[in-house]
């Protein structure tokens, strides 16, 4: 299927690895012009070298900015050139018992988790809607849904980006912009590889034996393994493109089976 996205740009959050970096290969591979973005300057680059080498035919660029730091906040959202196409991907996630949960660890991953995308779109969804063409796509989970009781605050995040989706969306009646969010299940990514390796040591156990140990117990995954990143990036990729037009709104579910519940 041609997905018409050749000559489109893209800027995708928090995408120097995991989820995000999958994104922007994925869109690259369609002929998407993309700027990538993450903290790390050094590490960002090294992502950005890698995908022009991977990918020839686009223009692949990046913008270094930490989304829990408002001065990056506000000169990132100065550099980014009009584009077509926004992924909002950028999160935090880690697991924590409730009770230690700060009232700064909340403003923190409200700061980095929602209001990222919130910036990100005020920024760039006007263009969207005067040029009569856009995507605009929250990377949310499962887990804005069904609440890991270890991951409270990670959680209700995910579930604001639900909201904000839906609300910008109500935006764009009309048009030929369109606003959605993608619910990930258990991703594979660079910082959930972490946590098992981390996980996997204190066990004395090896990463494999790790990873099955933590999906066999997810009863509900009808895929029964780890879900790849670029799993999520090609369910993104097509609801970015013309193909997908007729998805607005919506909370498209790429969980591997995970949640039991309709949305």
């Amino acid at each position: 299927m041609d997905l018409q996205l050749k000559g489109k740009t893209a800027f995708i959050s928090g995408s120097s690895q995991g989820i995000g970096y999958a994104t922007a290969k994925a869109l690259a591979g369609e002929g998407v012009d993309v700027i990538l973005n993450g903290r790390d300057a050094a590490k960002l680059d090294r992502a950005v070298e890698v995908l022009r080498r991977a990918a020839p035919g686009v223009s692949v660029s990046g913008l270094a900015a930490d989304f829990a730091v408002t001065d990056d906040i506000d000169r990132v959202c100065e550099r980014i050139p009009s584009v077509d196409i926004l992924v909002n991907n950028v999160g935090l996630f880690e697991l924590k018992p409730f009770e230690l949960i700060s009232d700064d660890d909340w403003r923190l991953y409200f700061e980095v988790n929602v209001l990222s995308g919130v910036r990100l779109a005020r920024r760039l969804m006007p263009g969207m809607l005067e040029r009569g063409w856009g995507r605009i796509v929250f990377v949310s989970s499962e887990s804005g849904v069904n609440i890991p009781a270890n991951m409270i605050h990670y959680g209700t995040s995910k579930t604001a980006m639900l909201s904000v989706g839906n609300g910008l969306a109500k935006l764009t009646k009309g048009t030929a912009v369109t606003v959605n969010a993608v619910l990930g299940g258990p991703t594979y990514s660079d910082g959930v590889a972490r946590t098992v390796k981390a996980l996997a040591g204190a066990q004395s156990i090896g990463e494999e034996q790790m990873k099955a140990a933590i999906i066999g117990t997810n009863e509900t995954s009808l895929l029964g393994r780890f879900i790849e990143p670029g799993e999520i990036a090609n369910a993104v990729t097509f609801i970015a493109s013309p193909a997908a037009s007729a998805i607005n709104g919506s909370a498209v579910r790429v969980d591997g089976g995970v949640l039991t519940t309709l949305l």
